[in-house]
Formats: structure tokens, C-alpha cells, sequence
């Protein structure tokens, strides 16, 4: 088969590597003059760094699992976390259990509360049994309390803004298994995983491996249609950068566009549309600081405090060495947004301006000075809002056009997204096309 890939990122390389290596010809197609999307790299202090902050779970096992298919598993580091959040005014720690019993920002009782509460999340099972209840309601019954409103609700509300209170309680579930996951030890220390080389290490051997079994990976090169004929996806009008237009015919098409972009691309029926317009993304807004010296000694930084207008810190190099950088320490301070938010239309320096003055909370020696170098990057398609009941609406990665597939963010679930199981749907993709090219498209009849 000749198969075209809308999008050269986690899912689409990952579909396009198996596809490849089963002696299809496959051609990717990329808007951007890059490959990775959303775990992509800019140059920081001379090395490789993710322009939006990217690390490992100890049961990321697709990812993984692709490493060793591609002969890089040595490529994986494994490293211990420090967590804080940051509430009432004060820094805390809050990497193990016993971090929370400390957790003075809360009475005793709530402390405790909290921590019991984290391992009756854990030994639910089944998910299913939550999809009727967002993470709000059930929290407040189950949990309540000043551990409720001092640490989970505006973590909830940092992150989701106005949505806050329709998120599905999988959501809530997926994060606290994956948490768990990852501890280790009596004293349940985190570790997390990051490739030797930046993410890069990755997708750069998947690009030479598809491109030596014969596929191709066309960058600055927008699809703008997706052809269908007689109710059959059959080819794609490219626009690549400095080009005229093209079409390039195929025997079928997945495309891993966000769903309010999909419909730009095909003509689709009423219910299949509105499932995937149904879903609101909330952008992304990421400044990256390079710093003469760290901020605190924290890696991952949870802002619980609404009066602090960013999500989060994340300073990568109290994880990873700073030698890599030039010997820079690298901070991220990132937020989610609505697309209509004024600060997702700020320039770089705004954005500065509104956020430095509070980065004294963290450390208050902190100086404006310490800044060698900024970055600063915004997606428009960051973060899904998926609610209640969500397994009853998700959008068929069969679409109703005959030999075009769907795969995005808003078909991760119950996970939140990343790049481990977009890996892991692409994958999953590739087998789905296999298999019902041998089953003569029967599924769509």
C-alpha cells in the first residue's frame, strides 16, 4: 500500500516506523519545518531542549517499547524528583507521603486525610466506575475538606481554568496511577525517565529508520485537502513551502491534525463532526528562562495559589545536568489557556513583565539579571478538555470516510495525553490499517 500521514509527530512517525517496516510505502507530511510536534527541540545553551517540558513514567511502557524496537534503550536515564507545591504563601515539598503529613499549609487531620485518600485512588481498579462524575464533584465527596480546597481544587483550576469543574474523574484517576507508578522505594521516591540527547534521541532514529525502509518525510509542507472519491479517501493537495500546489494519490490516509482542524481537511457527516467540534482545547503558553542560578532546588513546581498567574515551574536542570545547557539553568514557567485569553495573546516580553515580579515567592534573591536567555513558544492545541461519560462520545479513529483514520490527543483516554501513548496509538493505528486492508475494508461496510 501507498499510505499518507497527516503530521510528523509521536503518532504519526510511530504508524509511519511500523507501516514502514512491514514494506509499505509510506509518505508523512509536516506544517512545520520540524519533526516531533509537541515534544519537538530548540537549541538551549548549545544542547537540545523540548519546547515544552517533557520527562518519562516508570510505566510509560509504549514509549519504552519503542526504544528497544529502535535499538536505543541505553539512551534512558532514570532520575529522582523533587516535587513542590507552592500554597498560603510557602513553598512545600511534596515528592513522598511522608512530605504530605509535613504539609503545614493544612491541619493534621487533612493531612492525613490526604495521603490515605492518594492510596484509595490508587486500588481503584476499574475506571469505568468513575466516567459519570467529574474530578470536582467526586473530590469534594470523597475528600473535601482544606486537603480539597488548599491543594487539589486549585490545581484544578490552575490547570483548566473555567473548565475546572467538567473534567472527567478518569482524568483524576489516570494521574494518581501514573504518579504511583513511578515511586519507588518504603519511602516511595519518585523517578523519571529522560533520553540521554533530549527526545530528539528518539525521533531522530525513527525519521532515519522510516526513511531507510523506503518512507519519505516531507517538512514545511501543509495538506490543505483531503480528497475523497465515491466516499474513499484517495488522495492529498499539498502546499509545500516554496511550491506549487500538488495532489499525491494513496490507498488510505491517517491523518493526527487536532479535531477542530480535521473538518478544514474533509467533508464529514453531521455526527462524526459534531463529536469532534464537541471537544474544547485549551492552549499552551511556555517561557523558557535561562538562568545564571537556580531558582529553588525543586524540579516540579505546583502552583496552588490563584493570586500567581502561571500554572507551573518546571526547572529541568535540578533533574537533569545543566552542563548540558552551557551550563545554564533552564526553567520553564508554563500555563494552559483558552484561546480567547488575553494573556495566550501577550508578546514575549509581556508575558515577562506579568511574570517575573512573582518568581521573588520562590526565591526572594531572585534578580531580573540571573536571566541569560528567553524562549518562548505557544500550541494552540495543548490539552483536551474530556468530561463525563467521554468512552460514549470519543471519536472513531475509523472515520466515516472510507480509508481515513483519526488519531489525536482527543482519543487518549483515560489517560491525560503525551507523547507515551500518542506512541502508542500510532502503533496501534498501523495495526488497525493492516489489518483491514487484509480484511478488504470490511469495517466500513
Amino acid at each position: 500500500m501507498k499510505i499518507g500521514i497527516i503530521g510528523a509527530g509521536a503518532a504519526g512517525l510511530s504508524a509511519a516506523y511500523d507501516l514502514s517496516s512491514q514494506g509499505h510505502r509510506v509518505v508523512v507530511y509536516e506544517s512545520a519545518p520540524f519533526i516531533g510536534g509537541q515534544a519537538s527541540t530548540i537549541p538551549v545553551g548549545g544542547g537540545p531542549l523540548e519546547r515544552g517540558y517533557h520527562h518519562l513514567f516508570t510505566n510509560d511502557s509504549a514509549i519504552l517499547q519503542l526504544m528497544a524496537d529502535l535499538r536505543i534503550s541505553d539512551a534512558m536515564e532514570w532520575y529522582p524528583s523533587r516535587v513542590g507545591t507552592y500554597t498560603s504563601g510557602k513553598v512545600y515539598k511534596t515528592t513522598t507521603p511522608l512530605d504530605l503529613l509535613r504539609l503545614g499549609a493544612i491541619p493534621i487531620i487533612d493531612r492525613i486525610k490526604l495521603g490515605l485518600f492518594a492510596l484509595r485512588v490508587k486500588r481503584i481498579k476499574d475506571w469505568r466506575g468513575l466516567e459519570d462524575q467529574t474530578a470536582d464533584s467526586w473530590l469534594r465527596e470523597k475528600l473535601g475538606g482544606m486537603a480539597y480546597e488548599k491543594v487539589w481544587a486549585p490545581l484544578l483550576k490552575g490547570k483548566f481554568g473555567d473548565y475546572y469543574d467538567q473534567i472527567g474523574m478518569p482524568w483524576f484517576w489516570s494521574k494518581i496511577q501514573t504518579r504511583f507508578a513511578s515511586r519507588q522505594g518504603i519511602r516511595g521516591r519518585e523517578m523519571l525517565g529522560y533520553p540521554t540527547g533530549s527526545f530528539d534521541t528518539v525521533f531522530d532514529r525513527l525519521r532515519s529508520t522510516i526513511e531507510s525502509q523506503g518512507g519519505e518525510i516531507q517538512l514545511s509542507a501543509p495538506v490543505v485537502k483531503i480528497e475523497v472519491t465515491d466516499g474513499v479517501a484517495c488522495a492529498l493537495t499539498v502546499r509545500p513551502e516554496g511550491s506549487d500546489e500538488r495532489r499525491d494519490g494513496f490507498d488510505c490516509v491517517l491523518s493526527t491534525v487536532p479535531s477542530f482542524s480535521f473538518p478544514d481537511l474533509v467533508e464529514l457527516p453531521e455526527e462524526y463532526r459534531s463529536r469532534l467540534t464537541g471537544v474544547h482545547y485549551l492552549a499552551a503558553v511556555v517561557v523558557i528562562l535561562e538562568l545564571s542560578r537556580p531558582l529553588t532546588n525543586i524540579y516540579w513546581m505546583n502552583i496552588a495559589d490563584s493570586e500567581v498567574p502561571f500554572l507551573g515551574l518546571i526547572e529541568h536542570t535540578n533533574m537533569l545536568p545543566k552542563e548540558w545547557y552551557g551550563g545554564n539553568n533552564v526553567l520553564y514557567i508554563t500555563n494552559y489557556l483558552d484561546r480567547t485569553d488575553a494573556l495566550f495573546k501577550m508578546s514575549k516580553d509581556e508575558l515577562l513583565d506579568l511574570y517575573l515580579p512573582h518568581l521573588t515567592k520562590f526565591n526572594p534573591e531572585f534578580d531580573r539579571s540571573w536571566i541569560k536567555a528567553v524562549h518562548y513558544n505557544s500550541v494552540s492545541a495543548a490539552q483536551p478538555i474530556i468530561g463525563t461519560n467521554y468512552s460514549k462520545v470519543i471519536p472513531d479513529h475509523r472515520t466515516p470516510i472510507k480509508r481515513l483514520y483519526l488519531a489525536n490527543t482527543t482519543q487518549v483516554y483515560p489517560e491525560d495525553r503525551g507523547t507515551n501513548y500518542s506512541i502508542r496509538m500510532g502503533r496501534e493505528l498501523a495495526t488497525m490499517i493492516l489489518d483491514d486492508e487484509k480484511q478488504g475494508w470490511a469495517n466500513w461496510r
